[in-house]
């Protein structure tokens, strides 16, 4: 969206949303029941208007919702009528810009093929939040496409929606691609965001930007609605600023869904906020990935303090159990690139049949005709790689999916968590924010998000701490369907940790003096 766009969007919205004296930060919903989704919501704005567009240009909203002040004072009225639709009713809520909304916004995935494409209907998690009584004030930047065109991408940019930038130090990068997502909470533009994931898209820039993020098991949230990558991995997840809010949201989220096979052989949902449990951690089996480590002496050492906060919260560790590095990426990869092409023209023909795209070809020309716009900084040889690919009928894609789902499974996570009687496996889930480069790309370490991904599994990653002033997760990684557990055992080492620290919007990394 164009600066003006946005710019006007938000002054309108300010205007439709009663007056009054603002807080200066935090979260309105914390400051007691009286807290109306009006007021939350002009606090919301003002600080969009503050810190994503003013002052250090965040950049995480890549639209406002222009219905979103009338839906809070329905809202508000509902609650006055004692017309509570649950723990969520008034909450402000932001989502990634690849999940359909059928309302005035657009669902692009960053890219100006999409530019004021809106969805024809909701993402059937879209309409859950809506039965929630949740105010969706807006939609997140990401990377481009969920971050599949290129070998040499930025995360967090996209052609519609510029460069998110990381709160904490402006230089670094936010990871992605729910890069507006992450940012978004961590600076307190909204009470919760959804973010989605095909591998590491919502755990890597949560821990990066210091935040909770949930990516469920594939099957437990619809992914109806969701612009694909690949129905093998893709999932929404909730993100937020703590376990509870985390629990929250997903509990709106989850459920079964015609419209998605794989919700139908999904057990029901657990009662997720009902399992929080400060004692978790007693006697539960924890496993600790030393392989995914990341080798950066002061990073592993936090992670250290982390492994003793576990056992003095009475967790048996298990360390260190084998689960193998990845080796099976190539084939991860011709899956998603397989899936992608297959994928993409069948979400188009439903939700956006009168865009100017119509398949992976369209888009590449598209991309090829708008050059100054679309790639000023790199290319898209994934899309055309993937275009010169066969069908899911095909030897290659098969082999590749068999690979994976053996490797990621059999060989990799459930033999591990078998073997050793796990209630999850613990690791750093990756390193911290790296420097921004539109010359050479991403160059952050591959993190612990693959064996997760590509098997299927749940994955939260919860603060834990700072390393020169930059945040930094510890991830908790359980077999199918195991949400519940893993927010328990994070919610455990949340609370006794507290170790979240708010962003500090420094415009260059400070590097104070190392000490061991």
């Amino acid at each position: 969206m164009q600066r003006r766009r946005f710019s006007a969007s938000l002054g309108l919205l300010a205007a439709a949303v009663s007056t009054g004296n603002l807080p200066a930060g935090g979260t309105p919903r914390a400051q007691g029941s009286s807290a109306t989704a009006a007021v939350a919501l002009r606090h919301y704005l003002a600080r969009i208007a503050e810190l994503d567009r003013g002052g250090p240009q965040l950049r995480s909203i890549i639209e406002l919702n222009p219905d979103a002040a009338t839906i809070a004072r329905t809202l508000d009225a509902q609650r006055r009528e004692g017309k509570v639709r649950g723990p969520l009713h008034g909450s402000i809520v932001v989502v990634k810009d690849n999940i359909a909304t059928g309302d005035r916004m657009s669902t692009s995935a960053g890219s100006l093929a999409l530019d004021g494409v809106h969805a024809t209907r909701d993402a059937s998690l879209i309409g859950r939040l809506r039965e929630a009584g949740v105010v969706i004030a807006g939609k997140t930047n990401l990377s481009e496409w969920a971050n599949l065109r290129s070998t040499r991408s930025t995360s967090g940019w996209s052609a519609r929606g510029g460069l998110t930038r990381n709160p904490y130090a402006l230089d670094r990068n936010t990871s992605g691609s729910s890069s507006g997502s992450a940012v978004a909470v961590a600076a307190g533009l909204a009470d919760m965001a959804v973010g989605t994931e095909t591998d590491g898209s919502i755990v890597s820039p949560s821990s990066i930007n210091g935040v909770v993020g949930l990516k469920p098991t594939v099957g437990r949230v619809s992914r109806d609605g969701i612009i694909p990558i690949s129905h093998t991995q893709d999932t929404a997840g909730p993100i937020a600023r703590t376990v509870t809010d985390v629990a929250r949201l997903l509990a709106a989220m989850a459920g079964t869904d015609p419209l998605d096979p794989a919700t139908l052989h999904a057990p029901a949902p657990d009662n997720y906020l009902a399992a929080l449990d400060p004692h978790a951690l007693r006697g539960a089996r924890i496993g600790v990935a030393r392989n995914f480590f990341t080798g950066h002496d002061e990073i592993d050492q936090q992670i250290e303090r982390a492994l003793a906060k576990l056992v003095a919260l009475g967790a048996v560790l298990v360390d260190p159990v084998d689960l193998p590095k990845v080796s099976y990426g190539d084939a991860e990869q011709a899956v998603l690139l397989h899936e992608f092409k297959h994928d993409l023209p069948l979400w188009l023909k439903t939700f956006a049949p009168h865009a100017p795209i119509h398949n992976l070809a369209d888009l590449i020309a598209f991309n090829d005709a708008h050059r100054k716009q679309e790639m000023p900084y790199f290319g898209q040889e994934q899309l055309t790689q993937a275009q010169a690919l066969g069908g899911l009928d095909s030897d290659v894609y098969l082999k590749a999916l068999a690979t994976c789902r053996k490797a990621a499974r059999d060989d990799g996570m459930d033999r591990v968590l078998r073997e050793h009687k796990l209630d999850a496996i613990v690791a750093p889930t990756g390193g911290t924010a790296w420097l921004t480069d539109f010359i050479n790309g991403d160059s952050g370490s591959d993190g612990f998000s693959t064996p997760a991904a590509v098997a299927g599994y749940p994955h939260l990653t919860v603060p834990a701490g700072m390393v020169r002033g930059l945040p930094i997760g510890l991830s908790f990684v359980g077999p199918a369907w195991s949400e519940a557990r893993l927010l328990a055992l994070g919610y455990a080492f949340e609370q006794a940790t507290q170790w979240r620290r708010e962003p500090s919007f420094q415009t260059r990394t400070a590097i104070p003096p190392w000490t061991s």
